[in-house]
């Protein structure tokens, strides 16, 4: 760490790559004006760096043979690496001065003293919270060689026809109607439903990672976590950032498209069985479907639109586009630093985004009293059911039917609070001006 003004200066050693840390190399088809270099942390996560900072880095790396020998010698060694590759003068104190206020506070590499840099953990908007991995990289690999062959033009093409033929046959033949009033009656057939659900999830999620192994990348963990306040499951997919526009959107509609392939297989079943549950599964995942590609929170129509664009993090330039749009103050440098095409498609994605939710909000709010209301009802009324009922089966699906009931209320009032917090945040900066600070962009 740089010496305190007044105090004597640390005794210089040579800046290394922090342990654990990899140089990914460029990120390709990004909608940055200056081409982007990507590094991965120990932690997985990816920081996005400019060309000269990534030259220091790569520099640093290659030259960590030099390490226990002259300090300076070796600094003007690595400075010389980098002043060749840049085309530009770099002298050892600006070395130092770039490690010590750049590469070290993003955690890339040690400080000039020796220091080890403390890992920067981004902390996202509307991201998965509490976060527990429960299958380690070595299955998502081996579960994704199993299914890649579904990601084959052929298989992928007969796939796609069949969830449409599935599709048009199931909504068009068949009484959704009725299906779903049996169902209801029947406290098996909702929870085979709810199970049929979950499944259709995790089957979401070995698409994810199937589609990262058929592009030749690592998929990294799968577990579960709490998004809002919904149990959600997740597959780590940073892994697809080093590939290519195209690889990075299969990843993204690898999940959507094993849902449709669980639909294909519900269908079947129902062609044999005549089970009407099974309908109201296939309603259930198309639902989810629905949710999944929605642009709005993080789900994968988000990151859809991320990946099209080829900018990483599309709610941290609300902000910028918001002061820029209704407060009339000029770009800032994190717009300035997006091409001209990703800057309007970012700018018309964050207007008519968060008009839609501001709406959504607005609408939910005003009905919050009635919602309660008959929440409170419907709650009372199915703990009085199961009192009656006083069957285990009967308990556990009133309980689940209850659950459900209060997820959205609790979800929707940690949405109010983040929205809040948010807001007094921007309050605060824009008052104060802004204050640089250096913050991971992947």
């Amino acid at each position: 760490m740089p010496a305190v003004d007044g105090g004597e200066p640390p005794a210089l050693t040579l800046p290394a790559l922090t342990e654990g840390a990899e140089l990914v190399g460029e990120f390709k088809n990004s909608g940055y004006r200056e081409p982007a270099q990507l590094v991965s942390l120990p932690n997985r996560q990816l920081v996005r760096l400019p060309p000269l900072l990534f030259g220091v880095a790569k520099a640093l790396h290659e030259h960590r043979d030099l390490a226990g020998g002259d300090v300076q010698q070796a600094l003007d060694r690595v400075a010389d690496a980098v002043s060749e590759e840049a085309g530009a003068r770099l002298t050892a104190e600006q070395l130092v001065y770039v490690v010590d206020r750049k590469l070290a506070p993003l955690g890339v590499t040690t400080y000039s003293d020796g220091t080890p840099a403390k890992i920067v953990k981004a902390d996202p908007w509307l991201a998965l919270r509490f976060k527990v991995a429960v299958f380690p990289e070595s299955f998502t690999w081996f579960i994704g060689g199993l299914f890649s062959w579904l990601f084959r033009p052929v298989v992928l093409a007969v796939m796609i026809a069949a969830f449409l033929v599935s599709e048009g046959w199931v909504l068009a033949s068949r009484s959704m109607a009725d299906a779903l009033s049996l169902a209801i009656m029947n406290p098996v057939s909702i929870l085979l439903v709810m199970a049929l659900g979950v499944a259709s999830c995790a089957f979401h999620e070995i698409g994810h990672a199937t589609a990262c192994r058929y592009g030749g990348v690592r998929p990294g963990t799968m577990g579960c976590g709490i998004y809002l306040v919904w149990p959600a499951f997740y597959t780590d997919i940073t892994e697809s950032y080093r590939l290519g526009r195209g690889g990075r959107l299969r990843a993204d509609l690898a999940g959507v498209y094993f849902n449709a392939i669980f639909v294909i297989g519900l269908t079947l079943v129902y062609l044999q069985t005549g089970f009407e549950p099974l309908l109201v599964a296939v309603l259930y995942v198309n639902l989810e479907m629905i949710q999944q590609l929605l642009p709005t929170l993080r789900f994968d129509g988000y990151y859809i639109m991320s990946d099209l664009v080829g900018v990483p993090d599309l709610f941290k330039y609300i902000g910028p586009i918001l002061k820029r749009a209704l407060l009339r103050r000029p770009a800032d440098a994190r717009l300035n630093d997006l091409k001209r095409w990703p800057q309007v498609f970012v700018t018309l994605w964050v207007l008519t985004v968060i008009p839609m939710l501001v709406f959504q909000i607005g609408l939910i709010t005003t009905q919050i009293p009635s919602l309660v209301a008959k929440d409170w009802w419907m709650m009372r009324r199915l703990a009085a059911e199961a009192s009656a009922g006083a069957g285990a089966l009967e308990l556990l699906t009133s309980g689940l039917q209850i659950l459900l009931l209060v997820l959205p209320l609790a979800g929707l009032a940690l949405i109010f609070y983040g929205i809040g917090r948010r807001l007094v945040r921007w309050a605060v900066g824009y008052i104060r001006g802004p204050a640089p600070q250096p913050v991971p962009d992947a």
